[in-house]
Formats: C-alpha cells, sequence, structure tokens
C-alpha cells in the first residue's frame, strides 16, 4: 500500500492520471482507479500496490497510517478506550 498527498483536487487528479498513465507504458499494467471524479481521495489498484492519494484534510481525517501502529498507540492523550 502506498499512501500519497496531493494539495488540490486537481493535484490529486494529476497524480492518479500520471502514475495510471505511467504504469500502463512503462509495464503494461492497466491500473483501476476509483474517485477520480471528486479527486478528495482517489484509489488506484494496479493488482500488487493499492496507492490512495489524498488531499490533505482527507488523508487527515481517514488517518491510514494508523493501521500500522501497535495497538493504543492511536489514542490521543485524554481519550477513553472504545467500548
Amino acid at each position: 500500500m502506498v499512501i500519497a498527498s496531493g494539495r488540490s483536487t486537481r493535484q490529486v487528479s494529476a497524480i492518479a492520471e500520471h502514475l495510471a498513465e505511467s504504469l500502463k507504458a512503462s509495464l503494461g499494467i492497466q491500473a483501476r482507479m476509483e474517485g477520480k471524479e471528486a479527486a478528495d481521495w482517489v484509489l488506484i489498484d494496479t493488482g500488487d500496490v493499492i496507492v490512495h492519494v489524498f488531499r490533505p484534510e482527507v488523508r487527515d481525517f481517514y488517518q491510514l497510517e494508523k493501521m500500522w501502529l501497535p495497538p493504543g498507540a492511536a489514542r490521543t492523550a485524554g481519550s477513553a478506550p472504545r467500548a
């Protein structure tokens, strides 16, 4: 999994499009894309690797990086565990 950010919807869309075009031209990989219309969060499925390209606010909201933290490390100071 690769997680990346663009600064705007235009940049997120451009990053995703360029990656898909480069994969096809260089490696012959036909990547599938989801979310390119809104371009807040574009998911690119290359088959073996999933690429997420976010706007900063959306990346901060979903915080996918937390999937790799040890249990309990994602909690903020003073927050109680959820039941």
